[in-house]
């Protein structure tokens, strides 16, 4: 295996035939260092994606810091090198490495995945090969590292589970220390079997152990220890534990006061997508959307207090330099003590060059008053997201606001000095018409229109148009995917109507990319084939216009004798086993077809602070609350009219 020196030396000969070199070389300000031999475990998380992308997830930097708190283990970053720099490596024998040490990643103990999103998997696949690793679970042996994931997407962890050694599902601050003692009392064992003086009998703690160990962590699912089982007509039957340790249902994990967010963030050496402080103000979201994901996966939501996040934003901006503060969260302008908190923030930074976003802005709740406290510290745009500009649509997604209040909402926006707005919408939603997609041109055609009545002409319209597609754990997971004859049309109508006004920047995502999404996220084990495929004919980097196949996918599907259509374009029945059934985020399924039939009748349902609909959460982690009181949980108590709900609507199996 290549030392350090050995892998350096490789590189010096490659680094300036590559397209930006720096995110190969590590040494960015505040990258944690640590001596190798004076730990016991070794982890290295590793987003799929390039460095200029990876570096600023928020997951990989709160794992990176718990780890690296702890004595006895360390933790260090990779990311998938870029096209040419991967041709080089391959050409040049180059393993992939850590960024901190340049040791080959096979090297650790531990290799952790961060999979927020499907068209990462591909990626996956390509670095472990570049490392050096079995990509198949089932061909590691004792000298390789063990590999788990985590991420939004491990809530069906199905399509990559025969790759995956171990999947974390739910959230990972308090998982992960149990995972580092489990590999730490493996090395232990692994030890005293190379000790020809001790006199103990020689351990039996094996691999196999280790993950029979990481199957009765809670919130951590050990695929090779489940079997699943499918109906004559390819859907599933049941997929169900074949050890005593496994559970029959993985809960995700949840905690319930979040830990100090991390405050010493690395510093790029290059110029990436989010240069900035980013400072989680709250987890979790109870607006009960429909067709996000994240709002269902990540309940309840939980606070952290205004003087922490103020202190831990000072801390961050001090040690990095950064002159842009991101408040992070689901939907920040419904963190309880918003305006206390952009009060704190403007007096700590009043007078310093600092920019301060509050992404993921609710509509209906962002006040006039919010927008005056953001002035002094404003960016250059503002971004809401309506998801849908028809009354009908937005009974249907659950996301109701009156034409009237977005453009009162903008208007006061442009007004008071910001000169660009970015809408966010989704086209494909269940039962749209091309009448829906229209209203989302008209909107944006008054919009701006407004904008100009009080700032002329200088204004500025981003449209961001997604395609809706349906996820795990959510009411829409019941629904079909919208046709790529559809989209396509849907799009072209944007396109004629919007692309008439130069002020209005449309973008929009390509079929094929939704497609490939659709198949990934509601896949079953089957998948797992077409993935590696895939792969083996040169799918990576999915998400990029470079990396795009969408052929390659298609012969993949056929190759292994499975439709694709089956996976994107067919309704769900009521009574069905989903792939993902084993895994449970604690919003049980009965609630959520509630919610898919309350869509089908154009019912909403208010905010869940407003009132509780009794999703499972509390009951869940009734314990964990009453454990830990005053954490900032933001749930009020269950009311009796939800019962009679559940009472009036077919049930479905929990």
């Amino acid at each position: 295996m290549f030392t350090p020196e050995q892998i350096e030396a490789k590189l010096e000969r490659i680094l300036l035939k590559v397209e930006r070199p720096g995110r190969y070389v590590g040494g960015e300000l505040n990258a944690t260092i640590k001596d190798w031999d004076s730990v016991t475990a070794r982890a290295a998380f590793i987003f799929p994606d390039i460095y200029d992308i990876g570096i600023s997830n928020v997951g990989l930097k709160v794992l990176y810091d718990q780890v690296n708190q702890r004595e006895d283990a360390l933790a260090q970053r990779a990311y998938a090198p870029w096209l040419d720099m991967e041709t080089l490596m391959r050409q040049h024998g180059i393993p992939l490495y850590a960024l901190e040490s340049k040791r080959p990643l096979a090297c650790f103990d531990l290799i952790g995945f961060t999979l927020p999103y499907e068209t990462l998997y591909t990626n996956a696949l390509n670095i472990l090969d570049l490392a050096g690793i079995p990509i198949r679970s089932a061909d590691r042996d004792e000298s390789h590292p063990i590999v788990i994931a985590g991420g939004h997407s491990a809530t069906n962890p199905e399509p990559m589970h025969a790759f995956i050694d171990a999947f974390v599902v739910g959230e990972g601050e308090e998982v992960i220390h149990e995972i580092i003692d489990v590999i730490i009392k493996w090395k232990a064992c692994a030890e005293q079997r190379r000790s020809v003086e001790s006199g103990n009998p020689l351990s039996t703690f094996h691999r196999e152990d280790v993950l029979r160990e990481f199957a009765k962590l809670p919130g951590v699912y050990v695929p090779r220890f489940y079997q699943t089982t499918y109906m004559e007509d390819g859907t599933v039957a049941a997929t169900e534990p074949v050890i005593p340790e496994a559970p029959r249902l993985v809960k995700k994990r949840i905690v319930a006061k979040l830990p100090p967010p991390p405050i010493k963030f690395i510093v790029p050496n290059i110029d990436v997508v989010h240069n900035r402080v980013s400072v989680e103000i709250m987890r979790g979201c109870t607006r009960g959307c429909r067709f996000c994901q994240a709002g269902m996966i990540t309940r309840p939501v939980r606070e952290r207090s205004v003087q922490e996040v103020v202190d831990a934003a000072d801390a961050a901006v001090r040690s990095t330099g950064f002159e842009e503060l991101a408040l992070m969260s689901l939907s920040s302008s419904d963190y309880t003590y918003i305006k206390d908190l952009v009060d704190a923030i403007s007096k700590r930074f009043e007078g310093r060059k600092l920019t301060v976003s509050l992404p993921s802005l609710r509509i209906e709740s962002v006040s006039i008053e919010l927008m005056e406290k953001l002035k002094q510290h404003r960016s250059g745009g503002f971004t809401l997201a309506p998801e849908a500009a028809s009354e009908r649509m937005r009974r249907i997604i659950n996301k109701f606001i009156p034409d009237e209040d977005i453009i009162k909402t903008t208007n006061e926006i442009y007004s008071r000095g910001w000169t660009t707005i970015k809408l966010y919408f989704m086209i494909g939603h269940p039962s749209e018409t091309l009448e829906d997609v229209q209203a989302i041109a008209d909107l944006c055609k008054r919009v701006i229109a407004e904008g100009r009545k009080v700032a002329g002409w200088k204004v500025k319209l981003n449209a961001g148009v997604s395609t809706f597609v349906p996820k795990p754990q959510t009411p829409f997971q019941w629904v079909s995917c919208d046709t790529r004859a559809n989209i396509l049309e849907k799009q072209a109508l944007l396109k004629r109507e919007l692309f008439k006004d130069r002020n209005i920047k449309l973008s929009w995502t390509k079929p094929d990319d939704t497609l490939i999404e659709a198949w990934l996220s509601r896949g079953d084990r089957r998948i797992a084939e077409v993935i590696y495929t895939a792969w083996k004919n040169g799918a990576k980097f999915d998400a990029w216009e470079e990396g795009r196949k969408f052929d390659t996918w298609i012969a993949a599907f056929e190759e292994h004798g499975l439709d694709p259509a089956f996976y994107t374009y067919r309704q769900r029945r009521t009574d069905e086993v989903f792939p993902w059934e084993h895994i449970t985020t604690a919003v049980r399924k009965n609630f959520l077809f509630q919610d898919f039939r309350m869509s089908l009748e154009g019912q909403i349902r208010v905010d869940c602070r407003l009132n509780c609909y009794a999703c499972g959460i509390l009951p869940t982690f009734a314990n964990l609350r009453r454990d830990n009181p005053g954490e900032g949980w933001k749930c009020p108590e269950v009311k009796s009219p939800t019962k009679k709900m559940e009472m009036e609507l077919p049930l479905v199996g929990d």
